[in-house]
């Protein structure tokens, strides 16, 4: 139906629940997908890469996975860190309840598949896992990740996989122009036309007057 988005909060398509063979974390099963949710068929390229070039996850304290879908980055944060409490969050219901469900198969009590505002306004995040929605706008991906960054945790990572041909050039300088000063943000890893980007959290941010950057920059090429 035209305006069902995979970022919609109710979709109104057919849910055709369907399992499908997943390897995270190392560790092999099935997982619980619908219509409606991004990338029902199989863990997207984009998140593949993302598993596949950020460090190990730290072994405790809160995690997120933002824009979670079905779940592959949360239940691989859950399966890598079960002392960690990992925070699966996104807009679409139907998400969230495959999340649930997939959590619950393979017997993972530490994730937290919820709503963005039924996240404690008091958690910190020692860190962030995100395939972001780039299809929701560009003022409405900015919306959200000047929302969530800021929660990270001191000396703390966040990291974002994008393609490349979606902006992600415009969008780490966007990053680097608006969490300034206070965080850093690198090229982490290039794979199969994707970039992953490291946001760091040093410390504090300081307060006062500051030096303003300009975001506006030329697309890339």
């Amino acid at each position: 139906m035209a305006g069902d988005h995979y970022f919609s909060a109710a979709p109104s398509s057919a849910e055709h629940l369907r399992r499908i063979p997943v390897v995270l974390s190392g560790r092999s099963g099935e997982a619980t997908t619908a219509g409606g949710v991004f990338s029902p068929d199989h863990v997207d390229q984009g998140t593949a890469v993302l598993l596949a070039n950020t460090p190990p996850v730290p072994p405790g304290g809160d995690l997120l996975d933002l824009g979670c879908g079905w779940g592959p980055i949360a239940l691989s944060l859950a399966i890598a860190s079960p002392h960690a409490t990992v925070w699966a969050v996104d807009v679409n219901e139907r998400a969230l309840d495959l999340v649930r469900r997939n959590a619950a198969a393979w017997g993972l009590d530490n994730v937290n598949a919820v709503l963005p505002e039924d996240v404690p306004d008091e958690v910190v995040f020692r860190s962030i896992r995100s395939n972001p929605p780039i299809r929701v706008g560009k003022n409405e991906l900015h919306g959200l990740l000047e929302r969530w960054i800021p929660r990270l945790d001191e000396r703390s990572d966040g990291w974002f996989v994008v393609q490349r041909n979606l902006g992600s050039d415009s969008l780490q300088r966007w990053l680097d122009a608006t969490f300034h000063p206070g965080y850093s943000v690198t090229r982490a890893a290039t794979a199969r036309g994707f970039r992953v980007l490291k946001v760091r959290k040093h410390g504090a941010v300081p307060t006062g007057p500051v030096d303003v950057i300009d975001p506006l920059s030329p697309l890339e090429e």
